[in-house]
C-alpha cells in the first residue's frame, strides 16, 4: 500500500479503519514515510502499531508493516507541491519492485496522487503510468461495486477528444479484460450494457460512432460469446429497473459513467486497474486538501477496498 502524497487526508482515512482493524488474512505493508505517518496519526488520535520492516521477508501478519521511504518535512500538514515528487517515485519503485519479485502474489492499494504535479502531464492518470512503468498495452478501468460496475473506454482527456480515442480495439480490450477479471476471481460470466457516445445514440453525421464503432464490435463480442446488449442512450439507462439486468456497463468517457455510479454508490465503490501484471486498487478519495487534520474526511471507499480484498479468492 503506498501512501500517496505526504499531504492528505489518506492518513487520516487508514487511522480509521486500522484503529479498529487488527485481524488481516493477508500481509499489509505500507509503502511511505513512518515518521510523518505516525505524526498525522497522533495528531487526529488514530494511533495503530507500525512494524518497521526493511523488506517483505520480515512482514508479519495481523499488524500493520511499514516500510520506510525518506521524506524531508517541517510540519505535518502542508500543501502538496512537486517536492513530494521524488518521493512518490520512490514508493513506485519500491513497491513494483516487490510486486515484480513476489509475481500474482501482491495487490496493489494506492492513496491520492496529485496528477497536476506528480504526473505533469505527462501521463492521463496514475492507471496509464503504471501501465508505462510496467510495460502493460491493454489496461482498463474499472470502477467496481458489488451490484454495479462502470468503465470508460477513455479516461481523462477532455471531451473534444474522446470521439476519436474511441475504437474497436479499446472497447474489445475493454470487455475481454473485465471479463477475464470476473472469471479469475468470481468465476463468473460478465452481464455487459454498453453506451453510445451521442446523445439518443444518434448523430446528425452522415454516420455515427455507434454505426461506425460500437454496434459493429457488440456484434463480434457476441460471436466470440459475451453477454453484452447494446448501444443504450446514457440518459435514460442509469434507471434502476435497467440496472439488475446488468453487471459492468462500458462507456465511452470517464463522466458518461462515473457521474451515476458515484451518485448511486457514493463511496462504495473503488478504481481498480486492470490488464497490469497485478491487480492496483485506488479508493475513491483525492488528496482533500481543504479537509487535512480536520477528521471530517468520509473513509467508506478505503472500508470498501478492504472488503473487497478479503473476498476475492
Amino acid at each position: 500500500m503506498i501512501l500517496g502524497e505526504p499531504y492528505s487526508t489518506f492518513s487520516e482515512i487508514i487511522g480509521k479503519y486500522f484503529v479498529n482493524n487488527t485481524k488481516f488474512k493477508k500481509k499489509i505493508i505500507i509503502i511511505g514515510n513512518n515518521k510523518l505517518l505516525k505524526a498525522q496519526l497522533k495528531n487526529l488520535n488514530y494511533l495503530f502499531s507500525l512494524n518497521e520492516i526493511k523488506n517483505i521477508e520480515e512482514a508479519k501478519k495481523n499488524i500493520v508493516n511499514i516500510i520506510d521511504v525518506n521524506f524531508s518535512y517541517k510540519t505535518i500538514y502542508s500543501k502538496i507541491s512537486s517536492e513530494s515528487n521524488n518521493y512518490l517515485n520512490k514508493c513506485f519503485d519500491i513497491v513494483l519492485d516487490i510486486i515484480k519479485k513476489n509475481q500474482g502474489k501482491c495487490i496493489l492499494i494506492n492513496g491520492p496522487i496529485s496528477k497536476k504535479t506528480f504526473l505533469k502531464k505527462k501521463y492521463l492518470g496514475i492507471t496509464e503510468y503504471l501501465s508505462k512503468k510496467t510495460k502493460a498495452k491493454h489496461e482498463t478501468m474499472l470502477i467496481y461495486n458489488d451490484n454495479l460496475s462502470v468503465s470508460p473506454i477513455t479516461t481523462h482527456i477532455p471531451i473534444k477528444y474522446v470521439s476519436k480515442n474511441i475504437s474497436k480495439k479499446k472497447i474489445k480490450n475493454n470487455v475481454i479484460n473485465i471479463q477475464s477479471f470476473y472469471k479469475k476471481y468470481f468465476n463468473k460470466k460478465v452481464r455487459f450494457a454498453i453506451l453510445g457516445l451521442n446523445p439518443h445514440c444518434e448523430s446528425i453525421d452522415k454516420i455515427s460512432e455507434e454505426q461506425k464503432i460500437i454496434i459493429p464490435t457488440i456484434k463480434q463480442l457476441k460471436k466470440n460469446g459475451i453477454s453484452i446488449k447494446g448501444p443504450f442512450s446514457a440518459d435514460t439507462f442509469f434507471l434502476k429497473r435497467k440496472l439488475n439486468n446488468f453487471d459492468v456497463v462500458i462507456g465511452m468517457y470517464h463522466d458518461q459513467v462515473l457521474t451515476p455510479i458515484k451518485t448511486l454508490y457514493n463511496f462504495n465503490a473503488i478504481n481498480i486497474t486492470i490488464g497490469l501484471p497485478f491487480i492496483r486498487i485506488s479508493p475513491d478519495h483525492g488528496p482533500n486538501s481543504d479537509m487535512l487534520g480536520k477528521n471530517i474526511s468520509d473513509p467508506s471507499s478505503f472500508f470498501y477496498a478492504m472488503k473487497f480484498l478479503k473476498k476475492i479468492k
